[in-house]
C-alpha cells in the first residue's frame, strides 16, 4: 500500500481511498464548536481546523454541518444549506490541504435533538422564545433528559425533502473542495433514530423491520453517491450499537455495513450510543475500538476507531493489530493539536515539521 520502510509506525504509515492519499493513519474526528452564526464559518474555524493540519493530522473531518436550518443541533452549529456557506467553507478547506492533510465534513440533520441551547447555556432544548424551532423526527417521541421537546412525525414528503438536501448538501461540499464527505447516521440524531426501535415506531416503509428502518439512510448514501464523484471517498458514521437492550446491536451494524458497502461508501466511522437518555454506557479508554474491529472483519470495509484514543502506542497498536485503518481523536486533538507530532516522538520516528516550526519540532 506504501513505499514506507518497516521502521515507519503504522500510525504513520499512508491510507489510499479511491484517489485520496491519507499522509498517515490519524484523523481530526468531526466536533461541534457551536460558533457559527446563520451556518456561517468564521476565523474560529478557520483556526481550528488549519491548526490541527499544522500540527499533523492525515484526515481533518469539519464538525456536523446541516443541511437545513432546522437540522443544526443548536443556533451555533455549521451549515452548509446555502450558497452563502460555500466560500468560507472552501477557506477552511484549502487551509487543511495547503497544510497536508485531507479536507473532509460530516453533514447532517439532528432530528429531534435540534433546537438546543449551546452546551455552555446548558444544552437544554430552546422554546420559541429564546429562538428554537420546531423539530423532526420518524415518529413523535421525544429523546428525553432536557431534550424534552416532542418531534413532529416526518411525512413522506419530509422524508423526500431531506433526502433531497442531503444531495444538495453533498454538491456543495464538493464546490467548497472537500475531499471526503462522511454522512452522519449516529448519536440520535435523524438517521440514526430511523435505525433504532427506540425512536422509530413508524408503520409505513421506513419503520418496522431492518429492512425498512435502513431505507433512508441506504436510499439517501445512494442518491449522494451520484453527485458525489467517483473518485472521491465517502464516509458515513454510525452508532454500532445503542447500549441497551432490544435496540440497535453490533449484528445490525454489520449487516448494515455490508449495504452500505454496496452503495459506496468507503469507510464506516464507528461511534455508538446517543440514541436514548438512560443508557448505559461503559465508558474505557479505546471502549469502541471492538466495534471497529468487528465491522472491518465482518463486512470487509475500512473503518475508524473512536472514543478515548489517547495516546501513541494505544493508536498504533489499533492500526497495526487491523482493528481499524484509521483512528479518530477528539478530545485529545483539542488538548493537543500537535498530538501527531507527539506522538511520533513517542514512536521513535521523526515527523517532518513545517518549515516555520522546524526550530523547535
Amino acid at each position: 500500500m506504501d513505499n514506507h520502510s518497516s521502521s515507519t509506525p503504522h500510525l504513520f504509515q499512508p491510507l489510499t481511498l479511491r484517489s485520496v492519499t491519507l499522509r498517515n493513519r490519524i484523523g481530526v474526528s468531526p466536533m461541534c464548536q457551536y460558533s457559527a452564526e446563520d451556518g456561517v464559518a468564521n476565523d474560529w474555524h478557520d483556526v481550528h481546523y488549519g491548526s490541527r493540519a499544522v500540527g499533523g493530522a492525515g484526515l481533518v473531518i469539519v464538525e456536523a454541518t446541516a443541511v437545513a436550518p432546522e437540522g443544526r443541533i443548536t443556533p451555533g452549529c455549521l451549515g452548509l444549506w446555502g450558497e452563502q456557506h460555500i466560500a468560507p467553507l472552501a477557506r477552511v478547506a484549502q487551509l487543511v490541504k495547503s497544510h497536508g492533510a485531507v479536507a473532509g465534513i460530516q453533514i447532517g440533520h439532528a432530528g429531534r435533538k435540534a433546537s438546543a441551547a449551546l452546551p455552555w447555556h446548558g444544552g437544554a432544548h430552546l422554546s420559541e422564545a429564546q429562538g428554537g424551532w420546531e423539530t423532526i423526527a420518524p415518529s413523535a417521541i421525544p429523546f428525553g433528559d432536557t431534550l424534552t421537546k416532542v418531534p413532529r412525525a416526518m411525512t413522506g414528503a419530509d422524508i423526500a425533502r431531506v433526502q433531497n438536501e442531503f444531495v444538495a448538501t453533498a454538491q456543495r461540499a464538493l464546490t467548497a473542495g472537500f475531499e471526503l464527505l462522511e454522512l452522519h447516521a449516529a448519536h440520535g440524531y435523524l438517521f440514526s433514530e430511523f435505525l433504532s426501535p427506540f425512536a422509530n415506531q413508524r408503520t409505513d416503509n421506513y419503520g418496522g423491520s431492518f429492512e425498512n428502518r435502513i431505507r433512508l439512510l441506504l436510499d439517501t448514501t445512494r442518491a449522494v453517491r451520484k453527485v458525489w464523484p467517483e473518485h472521491l471517498p465517502l464516509a458515513a458514521r454510525i452508532s454500532v450499537i445503542d447500549w441497551k437492550e432490544g435496540g440497535w446491536q453490533i449484528e445490525d451494524s454489520i449487516a448494515l455495513a455490508k449495504l452500505l458497502k454496496a452503495e459506496g461508501v468507503d469507510l464506516l466511522d464507528c461511534s455508538s450510543g446517543g440514541v436514548v437518555a438512560d443508557a448505559k454506557i461503559i465508558v474505557v479508554p479505546g471502549y469502541q475500538v471492538p466495534f471497529a474491529e468487528k465491522i472491518r472483519h465482518g463486512a470487509n470495509l475500512a473503518t475508524a476507531a473512536v472514543g478515548f484514543i489517547t495516546e501513541a502506542k494505544q493508536a498504533d497498536d489499533i492500526v497495526r493489530h487491523g482493528q481499524a485503518d484509521v483512528v479518530l481523536l477528539a478530545r485529545q486533538f483539542l488538548r493537543d493539536p500537535y498530538w501527531p507530532a507527539t506522538a511520533a516522538r513517542t514512536l521513535g520516528y521523526k515527523l517532518p515539521p513545517p518549515n516555520q516550526y522546524a526550530r523547535a519540532w
